[in-house]
């Protein structure tokens, strides 16, 4: 499990959702994890390249990956991330409040086609 320091929403022409997370081998040391997608550019994309797409700094830069699924469990405040290539599973016990709320407003923006399996939120 990664845990997650802190974490940025933003929704505007892109809907971008940042996690900074930790570097297991140096602590004070954060990686980011991006989710991405800009509805508006969409429709000018083959079928194959629409979506939520997800980078994160300690994979390949040149895989294209897409997220598939996010799983939410409040109680335990993990996130699980599932996507075509990985799978992240997020510790975000870190996170205040308004933060996550961000984060899940900006999570049902992206997913307004529904092409994402969205659950506990």
């Amino acid at each position: 499990m990664e845990t997650v320091s802190f974490v940025t929403a933003e929704s505007g022409k892109d809907l971008i959702v940042a996690f900074a997370v930790m570097d297991p081998e140096e602590p004070t040391e954060t990686d980011s994890l991006i989710l991405l997608r800009t509805p508006m550019y969409e429709p000018f994309l083959e079928e194959w390249e629409r979506g939520v797409k997800v980078s994160f700094e300690r994979d390949d830069p040149d895989e294209e990956d897409f997220l598939e699924e996010v799983r939410w469990d409040e109680e335990t405040a993990v996130l699980r991330l599932e996507t075509l290539r990985h799978s992240y599973e997020l510790d975000l016990r870190k996170v205040d409040r308004k933060s996550l709320s961000a984060v899940c407003r900006v999570l049902r923006k992206m997913n307004y086609d529904r092409s994402i399996q969205l659950s506990g939120f």
